[in-house]
């Protein structure tokens, strides 16, 4: 090969090296360029969401970008836990649908006992075998008794903590579809009260009834979506003549009945009407035009929703606000079932749930102590 041809050669290889060492150096330079400002907003999103309060703020003097993101999911409020109750044993699982973690906690004094009721941090517990009736916090391991009380086919709520003044205990079950006998009690008291009230509406109670207090009254919706109001302290009941929430036909399905849940949020009675096919819809109780409206949006609110008590919270993370999450977790505890308003649709997809195939005392949501760590 002559030299000419060699030098030819030589020039075109150093050319191309030149070239590549030219790219690399830019890739290098725009991989340089590129910060952790430049996170894609989910995965930033994602990332924040699961900061504690501290390092959440901390996270927000990084940029601009960075404090609009963190502001949106910093966690100002404890979410509920969902609490399994285990068929055997004593073990007790607490799962936090903010870290996607379950733990795990032994509570002996809860053996031989059914869930009633949550509020506040505390457990109302009932042992159908001896009739005992009781108050546990989960989270400082108190317990209250009180007294023995025979519940058949009917629910039980109670109005506050059972260390706060004022408490009082509710619970109702119809004599006939005009008579109602409602039984109530306090801690501190030796028996409970049973009293019979007549009803202008057919009133009927059942397991799947739903309770809940607000602005110091009792409210209970029927299996039939009536709904029924007790004044603890003036001692009276009454069915408003507010006819029942308005679905679709298709809602009332095979076990229509169970997959209803009913909370409060400021002052403020709502509905949550679900089916196994079709996207939940959630009414709210105008009180001045006596009617239920469909709600479209939750204002940011996120809703816990179980059988046997449900609860609202506000200022959760961005992806858990104007959502509903409900008692069901899959993909082996990593993901709750939840709906969102915001986008119409159930997490994951297609997760919609039959809730007659679940037993009511399976679980419920609880709300932990401001501060609480979850770690247990």
């Amino acid at each position: 090969m002559s030299g000419k041809r060699k030098r030819k050669l030589k020039l075109l290889s150093d050319t191309i090296t030149d070239s590549r060492r030219a790219i690399a150096e830019v890739k290098s330079e725009n991989l340089e360029l590129q910060s952790w400002a430049d996170l894609p907003a989910e995965l930033l999103e994602l990332i924040l969401s699961r900061l504690i309060l501290a390092d959440n703020i901390r996270a927000s003097a990084v940029c601009k970008r960075w404090h609009s993101v963190a502001s949106d999911v910093r966690v100002v409020n404890q979410s509920p836990l969902l609490m399994y109750f285990p068929k055997f044993g004593d073990c007790y699982e607490f799962y936090d649908p903010v870290q996607r973690k379950t733990h795990s906690l032994e509570l002996p004094e809860l053996n031989g006992s059914r869930v009633c009721y949550t509020k506040d941090g505390w457990l109302l517990l009932y042992r159908p075998r001896t009739h005992r009736v009781f108050f546990f916090n989960p989270f400082t391991r108190e317990l209250i008794k009180l007294p023995r009380f025979e519940m058949t086919y009917q629910i039980v709520a109670f109005s506050c903590a059972p260390t706060s003044p004022g408490c009082v205990l509710f619970t109702v079950k119809h004599v006939s579809p005009t008579v109602v006998a409602i039984s109530t009690c306090y801690p501190g008291a030796t028996e409970w009260t049973t009293v019979n009230y007549q009803n202008r509406l057919p009133f009927v109670s059942s397991i799947w009834n739903k309770l809940v207090f607000c602005n110091g009254l009792f409210y209970c919706l029927s299996l039939t979506g009536w709904l029924g109001v007790f004044d603890p302290v003036e001692c009276t009941w009454s069915v408003l003549a507010v006819p029942p929430p308005k679905c679709p036909e298709n809602f009332f399905a095979k076990n229509w009945w169970k997959g209803k849940f009913m909370t409060e949020h400021e002052g403020d009675i709502l509905v949550i009407y679900t089916c196994c096919s079709e996207n939940p819809i959630i009414f709210k109780l105008d009180r001045t035009l006596m009617k239920w409206e469909e709600m479209t949006t939750l204002d940011g609110v996120t809703l816990f929703a179980s059988f046997l008590s449900s609860h609202s919270r506000t200022d959760l993370i961005g992806i858990m606000r104007n959502s509903v999450y409900f008692s069901k977790v899959r993909f082996y505890g990593k993901r709750c079932i939840s709906f969102s308003l915001d986008d119409y649709r159930y997490y994951p997809r297609k997760q919609c749930h039959d809730w007659g195939e679940q037993d009511p005392f399976e679980n419920i949501w609880v709300e932990p102590p401001k501060g609480f760590s979850a770690s247990m």
